[in-house]
């Protein structure tokens, strides 16, 4: 709009001065004005005076504006007469003040130009008589105006405890000067790749990037993590220079959950560049580097300068101090996100660790797991190939993910039993066989369960994690009041957690028979949680009946619930006393995770992956546990492909190992 306004403006001017027999020098210098303010270089240089002309082509003219505006991004230019003063009877001097935005912050100067009367097809105009120094004072024909950029430092990311989970370190680069490789340059590109774990064509084809030039310092290379100085070979034509690089202490422990930054991509590029960013920036890729990525990205400073012919600077127009990104302290706890992930480190898997009084997140662990140190120094092909290649899927964030939970869910179908009074803790039910089945409008359709005994309770049903009991449970409960009372557990709802989780539910399309209202008694049908879901689904049986609202970044701030009144007073000590038994008890389904000297409170869970009843599939082992004498944190823990290899003990095991250390 207001490039139209400046049209209009420039149009009425002309209109304007062909009314008038002379044109005065005002009205020539506004023309030139309005252009200016406009960027129309090509009608500015029509406006120069012929002295000016021959000093300057109009290809030059125009290129010296475009080149210089553009590389230090002016914007918002303002030009403003002050003074006219007669000189001689043809030429004015007039005084002027200008303004102009760059990405290095306001420029602003006065000056003064000379506008000369010349004489073109019998009519008299003004003139501008230009000079370079109408770009900013002092400037010559052969001066240069320059940009240096220095990104601010990135914030960096520690655990509760001051312990660095990413910092801005240092690491050597190495690089290749092609002219000086000399005869032997095929062996050292071969050393060179060897190094740097990458091949020789890697290496060839940085080498071979079209800006390259014989005497060009070409960066191959950041040495990996733990590599010695001394295992540097210094040879002819390599070269290595001190860089930062962002470091990660935990590695492989907390990739998922930290991430990882690297340069802007062009489709990335399209919807930052709005906030600022050039291609090559760093930005947050994955992880907490993502999802923080406005707190911790740094400003960037900018010094704007002229300088002479031989490049030396002759003045600053213009400084922007660089501004370091923000600090940040998470809640997690370094200590115990390394033990959750290296009892996990060889399976395939998904961990959460909840504070389940404050709500704080103490581990968000996945696993296997990616080296990011190896990916912000520039993994190599082979690397990334063996990554995507593995079938255990590395490079997937499974505390992300949602999965069939299993029995871990019986305690949510216990909990809205006991509180809708359906269930009676000590009425004993007469359950007999592994095989159970409403009634013949089921068809072929059953529920099985391991243990076969009967008459059987609340306790002995937790204890032997039976799905008989619980199916019934639900049943009894019924559809409508059951999905009612899960609405209390946050289903259906996203986690209010400063980090992007998919919600967790019961049924996409809602419980449309007794069959799967039977099954999702005991956390089968279509129900699908996250770890971190889960855990906080068992706080409410320790803090005071509520599930505290969840989170990852450390602050000042009062204890906040998610949900109120989830589970009554009575009901909590039920349920506690309940899951106690499953560990502690000699016969409990979860006796592998007990700890001498501690008492811990717990739920197995086995969840079926198949297509029907009959056809093979695989398990997943889910395993919930907290000290029933110090509740200060609940591990809900997921492991793949646990059939055949002890279901539920594999992660209750791991568990078990995580609270003895």
């Amino acid at each position: 709009m207001k490039k139209i306004w400046g049209l209009l403006f420039f149009c009425l001017l002309l209109v304007l001065v062909g009314c008038n027999k002379e044109e005065t020098p005002e009205q020539a210098f506004n023309i030139y004005i309005k252009l200016w303010e406009n960027k129309k270089f090509a009608d500015m240089y029509d406006q120069l005076s012929e002295h000016a002309k021959k000093s300057i082509s109009k290809k030059d003219f125009m290129g010296k504006y475009e080149t210089i505006y553009e590389g230090i991004g002016v914007e918002n230019v303002k030009v403003k007469i002050e003074k006219i003063n007669n000189d001689k009877k043809d030429n004015r001097l007039i005084l002027f003040k200008v303004s102009m935005d760059t990405s290095g912050g306001k420029i602003s100067f006065s000056h003064e130009t000379k506008l000369v009367k010349e004489k073109a097809r019998d009519k008299e105009t003004w003139k501008i008589d230009w000079t370079p120094d109408f770009i900013y004072p002092g400037m010559k024909k052969d001066y240069k105006v320059r940009i240096q950029t220095e990104q601010g430092k990135r914030g960096e990311i520690y655990d509760r405890n001051g312990k660095e989970l990413a910092t801005n370190g240092n690491a050597m680069e190495v690089g290749i000067i092609p002219e000086k490789l000399g005869e032997a340059a095929m062996q050292k590109k071969q050393t060179v790749a060897q190094l740097l774990n990458m091949s020789v064509d890697e290496v060839e084809q940085k080498l071979a990037a079209k800006w390259v030039k014989p005497d060009s310092l070409v960066p191959i290379g950041i040495l990996p993590e733990g590599t010695l100085q001394n295992d540097y070979i210094s040879l002819e034509g390599v070269s290595s220079r001190p860089v930062k690089v962002r470091t990660y202490p935990l590695g492989e422990a907390a990739a998922h959950l930290i991430g990882y930054i690297g340069k802007v991509n062009a489709e990335e590029l399209k919807t930052l560049q709005k906030k600022g960013y050039q291609a090559d920036d760093l930005v947050g890729k994955t992880g907490l580097e993502k999802v923080l990525e406005d707190k911790l990205r740094g400003e960037k400073g900018v010094r704007i300068f002229m300088e002479d012919a031989n490049g030396k600077v002759i003045e600053y127009l213009a400084k922007k101090e660089p501004k370091s990104g923000e600090n940040v302290t998470l809640t997690i706890d370094a200590s115990i996100q390394e033990k959750i992930f290296n009892e996990m480190k060889n399976e395939a898997g998904a961990s959460a660790a909840v504070n389940p009084k404050t709500g704080e997140a103490m581990a968000l662990v996945s696993s296997p797991a990616y080296n990011p140190n190896i990916i912000v120094r520039g993994a190599s092909k082979a690397q990334r190939e063996a990554w995507n290649n593995d079938l255990k899927k590395p490079m997937i964030n499974r505390f992300t993910q949602v999965f069939v939970p299993g029995s871990v869910f019986k305690t949510i179908t216990g909990a809205i039993g006991l509180e809708t009074k359906v269930i009676n803790p000590k009425e004993e039910f007469k359950i007999e066989g592994l095989r159970w089945t409403k009634d013949s409008s089921w068809g072929n359709y059953y529920v099985t369960r391991v243990k076969d005994t009967s008459p059987i309770d609340f306790d002995k049903a937790m204890k032997y994690s039976d799905n008989i009991y619980f199916a019934q449970q639900a049943l009894k409960i019924g559809k409508d009041q059951y999905l009612n009372e899960l609405k209390k557990f946050g289903f259906h709802e996203k986690l209010p957690i400063e980090y992007e989780f998919p919600t967790s539910i019961i049924a996409k399309d809602g419980i449309k028979n007794d069959i799967q209202l039977a099954d999702t008694g005991y956390g089968q049908g279509q129900v699908l949680m996250t770890p971190l879901h889960l855990a906080l689904t068992y706080a409410p049986i320790v803090n005071e009946g509520a599930i505290p609202s969840p989170y990852l970044i450390k602050e000042k701030k009062e204890k906040k619930n998610w949900k109120e009144n989830v589970i009554s007073k009575e009901n909590q000590e039920i349920l506690k006393n309940a899951l106690i038994k499953v560990i502690n008890d000699s016969d409990g389904a979860g006796r592998i995770a007990k700890v001498d000297g501690m008492t811990l409170a717990g739920k197995t869970g086995t969840a079926e992956l198949k297509e029907s009843k009959d056809a093979e599939g695989k398990e997943l082992g889910w395993f919930a546990a907290f000290d029933a004498n110090s509740p200060d944190m609940i591990v809900a823990m997921m492991i793949e492909d646990v059939k055949g290899r002890g279901g539920s003990n594999v992660p209750g095991e791991k568990i078990k190992h995580v609270f003895q250390k």
